[in-house]
């Protein structure tokens, strides 16, 4: 066993990842599965004993999601209709206890392909934020996640936060996931989306993103120009077209051929819009 840091503030853990290279442990989630069968010989610096990490506020402007805040706290929450798609990610990452322990933070910085908090966090357009004891900084969550368990976090960095700005109360939001089966199971293919519709019902706002179709989730910018000024009514699944997906770029693994992604990723960005709609969609 390596060396165990577990502190219980801020100042001191960023202290000790400025003075040496540590992993840095949340839920753990990812973390012990990962070492199944061999030594855990790694430098831990455990950041679940540090509170004001945990937790959703009012920020402002935006919301902040504490960096150790649980899928379990996210599902519980009381947060706008935007987040209705995150809330229904959170209740597809694994069972319950997976739920209690894992971390919106750990999630991301896992950076899989297939990471359910992806998709729904970038058509939120989350931010995410760095701290080290020198300082911090926020990035994009579309920079932050670089590609397959790439990010942009470095040595000497954690993140601490997840930032998400406010919408307006009329946002909508939704997230679905296609598996093997319905639950306890990695994604083949997901879709997320938030639309601002005006009290006229006229898209004012719209993001989507799809993940597991490349090596990071993607928003799919031309069609969200696409839905800009259309009427959120049955046909506004309607504004899909085939080179809205050109962007993505599937593989072939033991869940499904890269030609099955893309086709399904189709479907469920179409399901994705009549269900943002009010719709069902066959």
């Amino acid at each position: 066993m390596g060396l165990y840091v577990r502190p219980t503030g801020l100042h001191e853990a960023l202290e000790a990842l400025g003075a040496q290279r540590l992993t840095v442990l949340a839920g753990g989630t990812d973390f012990y599965p990962a070492r199944v069968g061999r030594p855990l010989d790694d430098d831990i610096l455990d950041i679940t004993a540090i509170e004001d990490l945990r937790g959703i506020a009012d920020d402002g402007g935006h919301w902040r999601i504490g960096a150790t805040t649980t899928w379990t706290d996210v599902i519980e929450a009381e947060l706008p209709a935007c987040f209705d798609g995150l809330k229904l990610a959170a209740r597809e990452v694994g069972g319950m206890q997976i739920q209690n322990a894992g971390t919106i933070a750990g999630n991301l910085c896992n950076a899989s392909p297939a990471a359910d908090g992806v998709p729904p966090l970038l058509a939120l357009d989350a931010h995410v934020e760095l701290s080290r004891r020198d300082g911090r900084r926020r990035l994009p969550l579309g920079e932050f996640v670089r590609g397959n368990r790439d990010t942009a976090c470095d040595d000497d960095e954690m993140v601490t936060a997840i930032l998400v700005p406010k919408l307006p109360d009329a946002a909508l939001s939704g997230f679905l996931k296609l598996g093997a089966r319905r639950y306890l199971v990695i994604s083949i293919v997901m879709a997320a989306g938030v639309v601002v519709p005006d009290a006229a019902g006229t898209v004012t706002e719209a993001r989507i993103a799809v993940g597991a179709c490349s090596a990071r989730a993607l928003r799919l910018p031309a069609l969200e120009a696409a839905l800009i000024g259309r009427q959120l009514d049955a046909g506004l699944a309607d504004a899909l077209e085939p080179g809205h997906l050109a962007q993505l770029a599937p593989i072939d693994d033991c869940r499904g051929t890269a030609d099955y992604r893309q086709e399904a990723a189709a479907v469920l960005v179409r399901r994705l819009l009549s269900g943002l709609a009010g719709e069902t969609a066959p």
